[in-house]
């Protein structure tokens, strides 16, 4: 006989659930969120497990990878399918999480979420360290603006290089002031040099891809937008059509539909933030950076005649996105105008 497995995954322990093929509740336990305990205990019932569900999250890649090298099929469940199915429960436990997400790998009525590859988190990790180490400088840097701005110092346009310069300068010998502001210039420092670290090995690793070096023949896309690309896709073969990769990145317009009323909304925005920021950025730095004329840029400048900048910068991110995993796919660098395509 068949069985099913459920987990609700929690930092310290995950509720495990067995069901077999007519939904009975065969065993249900709390055990260490370990692969290496969840594989142990699910081997020392001495059954035929099908399907093993598990929602996606932080631990999810982690525990999705140990139990599948345990021997198990795993399943890495869509979180908004997931939370909708569980929202109709009166009372919520990890118990009863389980038990549902047990009946949902049951029946099939669940959405699979790609695990990506080590490498694809490692560049992952690096791209959301990066901007994360990105942010914090620029926090620092807010903050000096807003305290010498209490006195009537302001900083104003200043690159990155001159700005403690140009702090300093406006302090003076306030010694007062200068004993604040001092901490927090070494702060921003320390900030500083951190994303420049970070920075530059993002940049070595997206020469030494070849797919984020074809993929940087696109004009406008850049390390940042190639590597992050590349560990979003993962694998460009698990898309069977390239237009529907701007729809999984929440590139394409919602649709609402009920009886008289059909009418398009504004984009999903369903699929991965950073991604989609990235990519809005590439389509901006194309329309008004890049001087060079292409096809794409032709095609984006005519309909913003008609839609306006920002309309054309989203739809452009869209396009560039079927065409980055077009690229990947082809093996192919970018091809600058209509005669090269055909």
């Amino acid at each position: 006989m068949k069985h099913y497995v459920g987990l609700d995954v929690s930092l310290e322990e995950t509720s495990v659930c067995v069901v077999d093929e007519a939904g009975e509740v065969v065993r249900e336990v709390k055990v260490l969120s370990e692969p290496e305990a969840i594989a142990a205990f699910l081997l020392s019932l001495g059954l035929r497990f099908e399907r093993l569900g598990l929602e996606a999250g932080p631990l999810s890649q982690w525990l999705h990878d140990g139990l599948v090298g345990a021997g198990f099929r795993v399943i890495c469940m869509e979180t908004r399918h997931v939370k909708a199915a569980l929202s109709a429960m009166r009372n919520k436990t990890d118990r009863n999480d389980a038990r549902a997400i047990a009946q949902l790998i049951r029946v099939g009525l669940y959405r699979e979420v790609h695990v990506k590859t080590l490498s694809s988190q490692e560049q992952r990790t690096l791209l959301t360290a990066r901007k994360f180490v990105q942010h914090r400088l620029h926090d620092v840097e807010n903050e000096l603006r807003g305290l010498l701005r209490t006195f009537g110092l302001k900083v104003g346009q200043v690159s990155r290089r001159r700005f403690e310069g140009r702090v300093r300068l406006l302090v003076g010998d306030r010694a007062a002031l200068l004993r604040i502001i001092e901490p927090l210039l070494r702060l921003r420092g320390v900030a500083l040099a951190e994303f420049e670290g970070l920075h530059g090995q993002l940049l070595a690793m997206a020469r030494q891809d070849p797919v984020c070096r074809r993929l940087m023949t696109v004009p406008g896309v850049g390390a940042v937008t190639a590597l992050c690309f590349r560990a979003t896709v993962d694998i460009p073969e698990r898309f069977a059509k390239s237009k529907t990769v701007g729809a999984h990145f929440g590139l394409t317009s919602r649709k609402h539909q009920s009886g008289q009323v059909d009418r398009n909304g504004r984009i999903s925005k369903c699929g991965d933030g950073m991604m989609r920021a990235t990519l809005y950025e590439a389509a901006n730095v194309m329309l008004t950076r890049t001087k060079s004329w292409n096809w794409l840029k032709a095609w984006a400048m005519q309909l913003a005649k008609t839609r306006g900048n920002k309309r054309a910068k989203v739809a452009l991110a869209r396009r560039l996105a079927v065409v980055l995993h077009r690229m990947w796919l082809d093996a192919s660098d970018f091809r600058w105008t209509k005669e090269e395509l055909a």
